[in-house]
């Protein structure tokens, strides 16, 4: 959450009956006592600045947007205090840039929270693992201000069971928790939230790491009330990879009539995922577990009967261990599909055509490169409505040979015009098709080229990729994500709208727009130490960071990650991370 603050010095937030009592005691005189004989004496009405007040509140209640919200905050003091008293859902994109006692200072009617810890650069391995971003102080301080809270979405923070605990204790109403890339929590944790929290809707848990003891393994399925009907509307475990127990799980599912979205881990076979698609044919989003058969039966079910009886199924994803066999059971559900993961499926062309010739609505796919540049070129014919790709590898080694290249990744621009985002992994690229991308699909919001190898040029004239990314920049005039690899210029980096990257020179030169921006990432720019303690007594409200490597020498920077805070630095940095000063 940007916090923002009105151009003068910050009011303390009175309670709204204080204000309201302090507006209506006096009468212009200054008096605190209404005109003798004045119609006022029985009813007096509010001072204007009162009504106004309570209008703005009210204007105030209809605006959704962070952006507007954070910009009606700064226009005065009154505007201050009103967006304070009347915002419900909180964003906080950085768990560092202010702390949880500021917040619940400011805001006092919170519902919902978004809380987000570590950078994205967490998910390849580049941060140590006991980097921070702790959950414990949030979830404390929320309780304590918000008990009528009712929302939680985390992403790559680090939460224990005993955090979970607390949300189970201190929430009556809770009814929504979202783990995104979190870790630290295990079954015992998810039982409790199962237990208590009686009024939960959602429930999901994407891409986040479970920690699984074999003395402390909960079945967490079986604490879900276990009479009457249920609350819940989604429903996601794919990432927890210990076996559930399928008896339970199957008597919540029939439970809850109101479940819409359903994702299933691997150990649930077809033949049980057969058996919850009949308990559940409202779904709109499912996630089919492992895809697989892995017990023995007399008599194989009818699945593609189950997939069309699914009638509002919208999204698909799962499909871990793959039996290409099973694909034509999710044929009669094609047609209606708008987001389609293969992401775990190392599925061919050949396989990916049968199914994405019927996927005409399709506006995400994420897919493994096993599908080859005519898998992405039967995605270009088909899905013209595309508006989302990933393309992940199977192989990540650079010594791999890529299966798919320039050509599919031209193919897709010609064919899928209303791209707004794309990640694309791949061995070998073309300025040209990275050019013919920024021409072809002007909407680009995300673009996110990584060319596996280190300093991989133009794979047919072995220039540098400067003239393809110059033009993604230059071209693509709504961008705000930009990725780049391969061999690149500083000439590269001037058609983005700054100088060489790398050495103390470029650091410096970007003072002036830190403060505007959440974080900065350098890894290995060759920038010193008196460079960055430079920056840092230039710049008091921002925190930098050096991540340390036990082979750096001490002058040697390899990591380091800035960022704003109102607060200063943080009190739980590692032994590995130096705050520079």
């Amino acid at each position: 959450m940007k916090e923002n603050h009105p151009p003068t010095t910050t009011p303390d937030l009175q309670p709204r009956g204080e204000i309201a009592e302090s507006s209506t005691s006096k009468n212009r005189t200054g008096s605190s006592e209404p005109f003798p004989g004045s119609p006022l004496t029985e009813n007096p009405s509010p001072f204007p600045d009162q009504v106004l007040e309570n209008v703005l509140e009210n204007v105030l209640h209809f605006l959704s947007s962070r952006q507007d919200r954070n910009a009606a905050s700064l226009v005065c003091r009154s505007w201050y205090r009103a967006e304070a008293l009347t915002r419900s859902d909180l964003f906080i994109g950085n768990c560092y840039a202010l702390s949880p006692r500021r917040v619940t200072a400011r805001f006092s009617r919170i519902k919902s929270v978004t809380v987000k810890g570590k950078p994205r650069f967490a998910d390849f391995d580049l941060m140590p693992v006991d980097w921070g971003a702790h959950f414990t102080p949030w979830v404390t301080s929320l309780a304590r201000a918000y008990p009528w809270l009712e929302k939680l979405h985390l992403k790559r923070m680090s939460v224990t069971d005993k955090d979970l605990g607390i949300i189970g204790d201190s929430f009556p109403g809770f009814r929504e928790l979202l783990l995104v890339c979190c870790e630290g929590f295990g079954t015992p944790g998810l039982a409790v939230i199962a237990s208590k929290c009686r009024l939960l809707r959602v429930l999901e848990l994407v891409e986040s790491v479970i920690e699984v003891e074999d003395d402390v393994e909960v079945d967490w399925v079986s604490c879900f009330p276990s009479e009457g009907q249920t609350h819940l509307e989604s429903l996601a475990f794919d990432c927890v990879e210990c076996p559930v127990n399928f008896e339970a799980l199957e008597g919540l599912v029939a439970r809850s009539p109101g479940l819409k979205k359903l994702r299933l881990n691997r150990s649930v076979s077809m033949v049980q995922l057969h058996r919850l698609m009949l308990r559940a044919p409202q779904l709109t989003h499912l996630g089919t577990g492992s895809f697989s058969a892995n017990e023995n039966v007399d008599q194989e079910p009818d699945y593609a009967s189950a997939f069309a009886a699914c009638r509002s199924l919208v999204c698909l994803s799962g499909f871990r261990e793959i039996w290409p066999d099973y694909l034509p059971a999710i044929y009669p559900v094609c047609s209606n599909l708008t987001s389609l993961n293969f992401s775990y499926a190392d599925v061919n062309a050949e396989q990916l055509k049968s199914v994405i010739c019927h996927c005409h609505k399709l506006q995400i796919l994420w897919v493994l490169d096993s599908i080859g540049d005519e898998g992405l070129q039967a995605v270009a014919a088909t899905c013209n409505d595309l508006r989302e790709l990933r393309v992940f590898p199977v192989d990540a080694r650079e010594e791999a040979e890529g299966p798919v290249s320039q050509v599919g990744f031209e193919a897709i621009s010609m064919g899928c015009r209303k791209l707004e985002s794309i990640l694309f992994f791949c061995q070998t690229m073309t300025n040209a098709a990275v050019v013919a991308m920024s021409k072809n699909c002007p909407n680009l919001v995300v673009f996110r080229l990584c060319i596996i190898g280190v300093y991989r040029p133009d794979a047919v004239t072995q220039e540098p990729m400067d003239e393809g990314f110059g033009a993604i920049v230059m071209n693509c005039k709504k961008l705000t994500r930009l990725a780049v690899s391969g061999l690149l210029t500083d000439r590269a980096f001037e058609y983005i709208g700054r100088d060489s990257p790398f050495g103390d020179a470029a650091l410096r030169s970007g003072l002036h727009h830190y403060y505007n921006m959440r974080f900065l990432w350098m890894s290995s720019c060759k920038l010193t130490r008196q460079a960055c303690q430079e920056v840092a007594r230039a710049l008091p409200h921002m925190v930098l960071e050096v991540i340390n490597n036990g082979e750096d020498a001490v002058e040697d920077i390899g990591i380091l990650y800035m960022y704003r805070s109102l607060d200063g630095p943080r009190d739980d940095a590692p032994e590995n991370v130096t705050i520079l000063h």
